[in-house]
């Protein structure tokens, strides 16, 4: 990986109003690209994070008749994070698990993601949460950051990962201890980094598709 700089603005560091996003985005990474020389295609990712606790999930659930299901509950307040950069066009999820959201644990995301598509420039989608706008945060060469319209969630697909992770892996589960917790959390998000059609089923929408066809 090339040295890396200061953080960097691009053209379009921040989408307007929420309903703004989806119209501009191509004229957006258009100019992102024209701006920013260098070699390799634009690879656009939406980041998120997400906290995992010891404080079960209980939910519905099957049982043969006429038993009645018995489900544990635990409320220790234990938590980790999960980062995580999704590739709309592939279904290619970059993640790592993290004790912290600071701008530390949030160069640390950046630089293995970074490492991982070595040969592509990054426009990374994301909020507008202080880590990620910190201004210690060192960006490698092949890595922009365009920050989302405030208060907008509901345009980062990230976030439904989050939901079909926890109703598939997490529901009606326990941990003994925390380390429990993040082995079950590694091997929850190793399987969905290995499953890309899934992925994409999930965080294909049509407008960002769309944005990059045009």
């Amino acid at each position: 990986m090339a040295q890396a700089g200061t953080r960097q603005a691009t053209p379009a560091g921040r989408c307007g109003r929420p309903g703004s996003l989806e119209k501009k985005l191509p004229d957006v990474l258009l100019e992102i690209d024209h701006a920013w020389p260098g070699q390799g295609p634009i690879r656009l990712m939406f980041q998120d994070e997400a906290r995992f606790g010891r404080i079960s999930d209980t939910r519905r659930c099957w049982c043969p008749k006429p038993v009645r299901p018995l489900c544990q509950a635990m409320v220790t307040q234990e938590y980790t994070y999960a980062y995580a950069a999704v590739c709309v066009t592939d279904g290619a999820l970059d993640s790592l698990i993290l004790p912290h959201v600071n701008a530390a644990c949030m160069q640390l995301f950046l630089d293995e993601v970074c490492a991982r598509h070595p040969d592509e420039r990054i426009v990374m989608v994301l909020d507008g949460a202080g880590w990620h706008q910190s201004t210690s945060l060192r960006l490698a060469h092949n890595l922009r950051l365009l920050t989302l319209p405030p208060y907008s969630p509901e345009l980062n697909p990230v976030e439904h990962l989050w939901d079909d992770l926890r109703e598939k892996s997490f529901h009606n589960r326990v941990f003994d201890s925390i380390d429990a917790l993040e082995c079950h959390l590694s091997d929850s998000l190793r399987n969905l980094e290995l499953d890309h059609q899934r992925v994409r089923s999930i965080v294909a929408w049509p407008w960002i598709i769309d944005s990059l066809l045009n």
